[in-house]
């Protein structure tokens, strides 16, 4: 017999017959039962159910400074790289850890030890304008690279690569040495060929898709504002659906700034989720204000010498008491505010996991001190130090002249005679001793009878540049001098503000031994292009970047001495040459770990810098932010490897654990 419910009348009987206290008593227990059912329901729910990620919301970051070339063939600068880390894909590309994995490439195998590596595309990826994404693409972006009309700065990264298409989604890339760092060059992002091939060398930097780019990546931009003069103020991007993979925030903005303290302002009115900040005053004015990421990167600044471009600095021992006198540990704490590592090596061991270093120049201003006073130096009236030291002239008369002779020597015999217009007053230089030059080594002779006639036993001057007149014109035209060797140097840096704190407190430190340094600071370009590329300077403090895989070579090997490379101390040193070809060739890494270690030894050994700090990078995200697992990164633009993963929207998911 089925159970039927009471019909709504009956119900309303049912409460008619209960007096007033049984109808409180009755709704009281109904509440009690639906109260304890939900209770329970929900306790249920959130004891077998996890937030996890959702997709939806908005992220909008600062940045300092406007994109030039939203477009990986040209970008270098930190801005740039940025937007194209989001917009475009490579074949390879770093994860939150800074190990390189596939993005385009399906698979890849490295073959012919290391001398040939295959890839294989995936088939599903798409340009934001829908086309396919090929081989036929990533072969026209290497080609173009190493297009010397191009002038990519990237060049030089891809020079000697033979690329060989395999199929619509294979290629080859063959290499004339095995290369350990090879795999990391394959994170260049990829431009689109059905875009680009009809492009000329001479218009590539100046059309517009480099600030409309069609990518592959995870994002395309969706919006892009340009103040009245072309500089772009806001870029908005949204999700590319053609891409690798889909993003959970679906939107982001980037808000381009003039200055730091700009920016500043803007997250803490609100109107930002991120920022990036690159001085330690930005950092206590930002603290608390967001959540902070201390990221890891394989960068060191140092102070290079260039000893080409100082007498002082080619002596070894003067560089080592620099070493001695620098307090790199001050440097982290009074400047870095402990936002960073001393480092005494640029291969970086503590981050790479080598061995500690065996040559380490510890603070210590008595040696430094007393390293000084053994090469000769004592402090001057002005508290600096100096010595006095003899230069031997580059010319000295050496060999017999007379009438009929030729070349340099009578070049600067005519020259020392020409200093007197009673001897020579012709004052001809030509090289070739004449009637007139004879005539005038005749009164320069009777003018000095006493030291060069006399003691010959001669009366009167036969024009003949023998021993006793070459040792008078010596002693008057090419005679030791002497000077003073004081060290006094200019310290060339960026105008960051970290690297002027940084070199005024070098100053403060080298000064305790003596040395007087003056400070320049010159802005990215003139740094760049009046500075590095021409070698113009005496010391530097500058920073360099390394790679996931450690590699030195183009900032230590003797090849890369010129510009383009960045041998900014003009390193030479054939058995560190040797170490750093070997370690890029090896495919083994405790092999590359034992040559790196032997390198550091004998670089270190010849002190070519002085090497200070390895800085964090500070970067602060909004608490409605979550997902950011980064630990090491690259460079800064790597900040953004894993958004996919990045979450501003939950929602709960059964766990079946």
């Amino acid at each position: 017999m089925a159970i039927q419910m009471p019909s709504k009348n009956q119900w309303r009987q049912f409460l008619k017959v209960l007096n007033k206290g049984e109808r409180k008593a009755f709704f009281l227990f109904v509440f009690m039962f639906l109260f304890g059912f939900v209770s329970l329901a929900s306790s249920l729910y959130l004891g077998n159910t996890i937030e996890v990620s959702n997709s939806g919301g908005r992220y909008t970051e600062g940045i300092v400074g406007s994109p030039r070339f939203i477009n990986p063939i040209y970008a270098a600068r930190d801005v740039d790289r940025d937007m194209t880390e989001l917009i475009y894909s490579g074949l390879m590309k770093y994860d939150e850890n800074g190990t390189v994995v596939s993005d385009l490439a399906e698979s890849y195998e490295i073959l012919e030890g290391g001398t040939v590596f295959q890839f294989k595309l995936k088939e599903n990826v798409f340009w934001d304008d829908g086309e396919n994404v090929n081989a036929n693409d990533v072969i026209f972006t290497i080609e173009t690279l190493q297009n010397a009309s191009i002038k990519s700065p990237l060049r030089a990264n891809w020079l000697g690569v033979k690329i060989e298409k395999l199929s619509e989604y294979e290629l080859n890339f063959e290499l004339d040495n095995p290369s350990a760092t090879f795999l990391e060059n394959c994170t260049q992002k990829i431009i689109p060929k059905h875009i680009w091939e009809e492009i000329s060398s001479q218009n590539f930097p100046l059309t517009i898709y480099n600030f409309k780019p069609v990518g592959s990546g995870l994002y395309k931009i969706k919006d892009l504002v340009q103040d009245s003069q072309g500089n772009i103020k806001s870029i908005e991007l949204a999700v590319n659906a053609g891409g690798t993979v889909k993003p959970n925030i679906p939107e982001l903005k980037f808000v381009f700034f003039d200055t730091e303290k700009d920016a500043i302002d803007a997250l803490k009115d609100g109107d930002l989720d991120g920022l990036a900040i690159s001085s330690s005053g930005s950092y206590n004015e930002l603290k608390g204000e967001a959540v902070e990421y201390s990221l890891s990167l394989p960068r060191y600044f140092s102070v290079f010498f260039n000893s080409k471009n100082s007498e002082i600095l080619a002596d070894k021992e003067v560089r080592k008491a620099l070493n001695y006198a620098t307090d790199k540990n001050a440097i982290v704490q009074n400047v870095l505010l402990g936002l960073g590592s001393a480092v005494d090596s640029p291969v970086l061991p503590a981050i790479y996991g080598f061995s500690d270093v065996k040559v380490v120049y510890s603070y210590d201003l008595e040696k430094a001190k007393q390293i000084l006073i053994d090469r000769g130096y004592a402090t001057n009236t002005e508290g600096i130090m100096e010595k006095t030291v003899q230069k031997t002239p580059s010319f000295q008369f050496s060999r017999d002249l007379s009438q009929g002779s030729t070349g340099n020597e009578v070049s600067e015999l005519q020259k020392c005679l020409a200093q007197d217009p009673e001897i020579y007053p012709d004052g001809t230089v030509s090289g070739t001793f004449g009637a007139k030059t004879k005539e005038a080594v005749i009164a320069f002779q009777e003018k000095y009878k006493a030291e060069i006639l006399t003691p010959s036993g001669l009366t009167s001057g036969n024009g003949k540049v023998l021993s006793g007149t070459r040792k008078k014109l010596n002693e008057l035209c090419a005679a030791p001098s002497t000077e003073k060797s004081t060290l006094s140097f200019t310290l060339i840096t960026g105008e960051q503000e970290n690297l002027v704190n940084v070199a005024n407190e070098l100053k403060a430190q080298w000064e305790k031994i003596g040395v007087k340094i003056n400070i320049e600071t010159r802005d990215l370009s003139s740094l760049e292009q009046d500075v590095i590329k021409p070698r113009d300077f005496e010391m530097l403090l500058f920073g360099e970047v390394l790679g996931a895989t450690p590699d030195p070579f183009p900032f230590w090997h003797s090849s890369q001495i010129e510009d383009p490379g960045l041998n900014l101390s003009q390193y030479n040193n054939k058995n560190a040459d040797n170490l750093l070809e070997d370690n890029r060739q090896s495919l083994d890494a405790g092999e590359r770990q034992s040559k790196l270690e032997q390198f550091q030894e004998i670089l270190l050994a010849d002190v070519p810098a002085v090497f200070l700090y390895s800085p964090h990078y500070i970067y602060f995200v909004s608490k409605d932010v979550h997902g950011i697992n980064n630990k090491i990164i690259t460079d800064s633009s790597k900040r953004f490897s894993g958004i996919e993963k990045w979450y501003i929207k939950t929602k709960r998911a059964w766990n079946w654990n």
